[in-house]
């Protein structure tokens, strides 16, 4: 092999590449994860209120309603806090957007 066909040149052009990220279905993807990513927020939120309730008022919940309550809001709270950042990361670099 000749010395020649192994050398490469410096100076080679590389065109200008400007990726395209507006296929269609990428739009339908951040609806439906944004449709899945609120109602998960507003099923915990709704969780976290009947646990709490539970919890602060004696005579509003039966007693399996405010075992189950005590046994579960860390991780009701853990929860939100999860589906709370992902939302914000969601929101950060997708766009959240419920479709309207």
């Amino acid at each position: 092999m000749p010395l020649n066909d192994l050398l490469v040149p410096l100076d080679v052009d590389v065109p200008e590449i400007q990726p395209d990220f507006s296929a269609p279905f990428f739009q339908g993807f951040q609806v439906i994860a944004s449709y899945i990513l609120a109602g998960a927020m507003i099923v915990v939120f709704i969780m976290l209120v009947i646990a709490g309730a539970a919890l602060a008022f004696r005579g509003l919940a039966p007693d399996r309603v405010r075992s189950w309550a005590g046994e579960n809001i860390a991780w009701i709270f853990i929860a939100a806090a999860i589906l709370g950042a992902a939302s914000g990361l969601f929101a950060w670099f997708v766009n959240f957007d419920f479709g309207f």
